[in-house]
């Protein structure tokens, strides 16, 4: 009868896995696997620090279910096994041999016995062995050294003061890491071990190498050094057998052994050094092995763990970098007029090493001489070939190139001096520095702003008054335009770019004799607001608008240019009209909100690049929105090829600079900016004492296509009846299509009952306009208000905000609880409430009086009631005791609509304005028929095509 097969005997196996952990498995007699859970149940039945298995985790490996065991675990576990008793448990080979090497394991840990292993560091790899005793033959078994191999550094990790002193051994002996050490360096283990510091040499004392510079022929020496180490003062000069050179005495127990053994050690590490006759090690050297010993092997014996004595110069000099001058001669740079980035300088080159300046003479004698080291003038000098290479090899680009550019000189001049340790290579085209002479130097101190630049006299044409900061940036407009270079004014919202530039625009008439017109390229929205401020501030300026389905090409392009002071257009018909606008050469180019050519790739911004002008100025608030390669793309018109190319641009400063935000890159970036970049802030103190306590802006958009024929549709609807209606019916009837006239002016889905999920992009250039005036202000960190009188134009611009800022914005109208009302006033008031959107609409009826909304200050008046007296109180929400800011007001109008027609109106007539409009909107229903005609009827000049 055969023997009954016991189902319950558990055979336990191991596998170490790669990850740092064992995987355990059990099989039954007939071959079946246990299931995981049992295994756990069963094996740790009364293991403690794994609360029993709990803590252990179940997984799958090679189509078996087992568990993981981490190397730590392990040890414990193996040292006492707790698994259940009432099952017959046997383990396998390798689990034997975990068992039985586990106690003699952490004996020796807890011992401290344990080393790297020098034979896995020859073979590039860090390890560990422990001393075992013989008496653990197990542990030579390939899965308990793995094991071991993990064991070790987590237990070195898990114990705080070893952790500690390894952390320090790792810092002192650098070779302990073996990166980059020859693994023949080391005669033997012990050698190895006394040299990364693990243990002590036992010699009384140390052997020293001591390079000596030549006295009278042209040899340097290597002399032997033997050091007291309980005394480092007490030194002995002996020769290769380790004989003093002088009639003294060794110390007792100094024996020429050990010498001969570093000797021979000394010409492994740096092989060169050993003659080819004999053996030994060579004591003199060449000038340029003197150069190589000082400047890599001696660094290389220095790290193996030995003192070497170098000349006192050494450390000096070692660290400097022959630097490439060109001293600007006199004759360059005497006028400012025109002088452009691509103006050539005339210079002689001068080599600089550390303190000492060679001629260019000097300096290719040098070269043709090939020396490393030389003693020039009773100085050492040392002269890296690499960078001499690379010194050539400018001057070589430089004399292709006939010279050196005032761009390059511009460049080399603000990155500053070189450094001795910069790689030159990658943080400038060119490896120079420039000595620029006396009228360059001044003009640079006015490119960078350390002096100020001479105030121009505004002309007699402006038709206002400016600030001194705006005086300021008239001056510098006109100054970078004597120079022949581009610049970008980059004030704050509000402070008053637009009068800048039309107060630059008549001082060029004024001061030159040009009879080419300007260019203006600027959004769709703000073309009427332009055209608005020209009449106003220069009237006496010849202005051709280049836009509209009737605008002119060709040749009539050219001709409509004929006489005119400035031309107006949009970024799109920059890049539709391109070959009209690229025909006329321009006195100036100006783009109004320049961030429209950000993105460098775009037909527009290529379009406007290929424009040709004398003179090229942008304007915005934001130069930098997103990436800095925007800041590339505003640059590259201003100023072609002063930042090099995007890709140059990208990797030098773009990709860097997003990565690690290093603050010496970013200096850098805006060193070379500066001289192009006029920026001034709202907050600063010049700025802020000069500014009223209010002030108001108008901003002036076209209407759409679309919204113009809708208008007109409801223009005509108004008219047809108006005349057939009693005298209720005809005030009604006025007083709705006044309202419909306003919805069509703010949005086209405000008439048609459009819901949210239509389009609404591109469809009125009002709400475009004051999308990108809250994206400006947002980003300088201010808050606003904007007034509506629609419900549903609220409700609208709440879905575009949130669509397209990201953002959940409060609006306050009649509707609003009272309880949500307070909640929305507190939380837009909290300036510390960093995720708020800043932004508050309020309906003009609803949040127009009765708050204190200190918190703004931007008012936004989106559609007008045309009350100024209500408009004045919804303003000093903002506008109130409590305001530590300047208020800016902005007030959009729409042009070619009744919107102009009354604002003219009321501009006309500011002193009866209340007798006027005191009673709100219904004196238009008292208007006769012909009065509102000429009110509402649309003027299509101002439609966009």
């Amino acid at each position: 009868m055969a023997a009954m097969i016991d189902l319950n005997t558990l055979t336990v196996h191991a596998r170490w896995l790669p990850a740092g952990s064992f995987f355990i498995w059990g099989t039954r007699a007939n071959g079946g696997v246990w299931d995981a859970m049992e295994l756990k149940n069963i094996l740790f039945a009364w293991h403690q620090p794994s609360f029993y298995g709990t803590f252990l985790d179940t997984a799958e490996w090679s189509q078996k279910e087992g568990l993981t065991l981490p190397a730590l675990d392990a040890l414990d576990y193996f040292c006492e096994p707790a698994h259940a008793q009432h099952i017959k448990l046997q383990w396998d080979h390798e689990t034997s041999a975990l068992l039985h090497s586990a106690p003699a394991i952490k004996d020796a840990l807890l011992g401290g016995q344990f080393m790297p292993d020098f034979t896995k560091w020859k073979h590039g790899q860090l390890g560990w062995k422990l001393k075992l005793g013989p008496d653990t033959p197990e542990a030579e078994e390939p899965i308990v050294q793995e094991w071991m191999a993990q064991l070790i550094p987590e237990w070195v990790e898990q114990d705080g003061s070893m952790k500690e002193s390894l952390r320090q051994l790792e810092m002192e002996y650098p070779k302990l890491l073996r990166e980059n050490a020859p693994h023949d360096t080391w005669m033997d283990e012990e050698d190895w071990l006394v040299s990364i510091g693990w243990q002590t040499d036992a010699a009384p004392y140390r052997s020293c190498l001591q390079l000596v510079e030549p006295q009278q022929g042209a040899y340097w020496q290597l002399r032997f050094i033997l050091q007291n180490r309980a005394n480092p003062d007490a030194v002995f000069v002996v020769n290769e057998l380790g004989e003093p050179q002088e009639d003294l005495a060794l110390p007792e127990g100094w024996t020429p052994e050990r010498l001969t053994k570093d000797i021979a050690k000394w010409v492994r590490i740096v092989p060169w050094l050993r003659p080819e006759e004999s053996g030994g090690i060579r004591t003199k050297l060449t000038s340029d092995e003197a150069w190589d010993f000082l400047a890599e092997d001696s660094l290389r014996l220095i790290e193996a763990g030995y003192t070497i004595y170098l000349p006192s110069w050494w450390e000096r000099i070692r660290r400097w970098r022959p630097r490439l001058k060109a001293r600007l001669k006199s004759s360059a740079g005497s006028g400012t007029s025109l002088f452009g980035l691509e103006q050539l300088m005339q210079f002689d080159w001068k080599i600089a090493v550390g303190d000492m300046e060679l001629s260019e003479e000097e300096f290719r004698q040098l070269l043709t001489e090939k020396r490393k080291l030389v003693q020039l003038r009773g100085a050492w000098i040392q002269l890296d070939p690499t960078q001499l290479a690379k010194i050539e090899k400018a001057m070589k680009q430089v004399e292709k190139k006939r010279g050196l550019s005032f761009r390059d000189v511009l460049e080399l001049h603000l990155l500053g001096p070189l450094s001795d340790d910069e790689e030159l290579e990658l943080e400038r085209s060119l490896p120079i520095e420039v000595e620029l002479n006396g009228q360059l130097e001044e003009m640079m101190e006015l490119l960078t702003h350390a002096k100020r630049i001479p105030a121009v006299t505004p002309p007699d044409t402006f038709q206002g008054s400016l600030r001194p900061y705006q005086l300021d940036g008239i001056s510098w407009l006109y100054f970078l335009r004597q120079t022949g270079l581009g610049g970008c004014l980059a004030d704050d919202m509000g402070l008053g770019k637009t009068i800048q530039w039309i107060t630059y625009l008549l001082l060029v008439k004024q001061q030159s004799n040009s009879a080419q017109p300007s260019l203006l390229i600027c959004p769709t929205s703000v073309l009427g607001n332009w055209q608005k401020e020209l009449q106003r501030f220069a009237p006496m300026l010849k202005v051709h608008l280049h836009y509209g389905p009737t605008r002119a090409h060709g040749k009539k392009f050219a001709e409509s240019c004929e006489g005119m002071d400035l031309v107006l257009t949009s970024y799109t018909l920059a890049h539709l009209d391109e070959s009209d606008l690229s025909s006329v050469e321009w006195d100036s180019i100006c783009l109004d909100e320049a961030q429209n050519i950000k993105n460098a790739y775009t037909k527009q911004a290529q379009s406007i690049r290929q424009l040709s002008g004398n003179h090229r100025i942008a304007m915005t608030g934001t130069p930098i929105e997103n990436r800095l390669t925007e800041l590339w793309s505003i640059f590259d018109f201003l100023n072609p090829g002063y930042l090099g190319s995007l890709r140059d641009f990208t990797q030098r400063y773009a990709v860097a600079l997003e990565k690690t935000q290093d603050p010496e890159l970013i200096g850098r970036v805006q060193r070379l900016i500066r001289p192009f970049l006029l920026r001034r802030v709202k907050n600063d103190p010049n700025i802020q004492l000069d500014l009223p306590e209010k002030n108001e802006y108008k901003t002036f958009v076209s209407l759409t296509s679309e919204q113009a024929m809708l208008y007109e549709s409801q223009v005509q609807n108004l008219l047809e009846r108006v005349d057939k209606l009693s005298p209720m019916e005809r005030r009604g009837h006025i007083l709705a299509s006044l309202t419909k006239l306003k919805q069509v002016c703010n949005h086209p889905s405000l008439l048609l009952k459009e819901d949210t999920s239509r389009p609404w992009q591109n469809r009125s250039n009002k709400v475009e306009r004051l999308l990108e005036m809250v994206q400006e202000l947002r980003q300088e960190g201010d808050r606003c208000l904007i007034f509506t009188q629609f419900v549903e134009t609220g409700l609208l611009l709440q879905h575009i905000f949130r669509q397209e800022l990201d953002a959940d914005v409060p609006f306050l109208h009649g509707g609003t609880p009272r309880s949500v009302r307070e909640e929305m006033i507190e939380q837009f008031q909290d300036v510390n409430d960093t995720g708020h959107s800043g932004i508050f609409l309020l309906s003009l009826r609803a949040g127009g009086i009765g708050l204190n909304l200190t918190a703004a200050n931007h008012v936004f008046h989106f559609d007008r009631w045309w009350n100024p007296a209500v408009e004045n109180q919804a303003t000093d929400r903002a506008f109130r005791i409590g305001q530590t800011r300047h208020v800016q007001v902005h007030k959009f109008v729409t042009l070619g609509t009744l919107e102009e027609r009354i604002d003219e109106m009321i501009e006309r007539k500011q002193g009866m304005s209340e007798q006027i409009v005191g009673s709100g909107e219904n004196w238009i229903t008292e208007l006769s028929t012909d009065d509102l005609r000429e009110m509402f009827m649309l003027r299509s000049e101002w439609v966009e095509a």
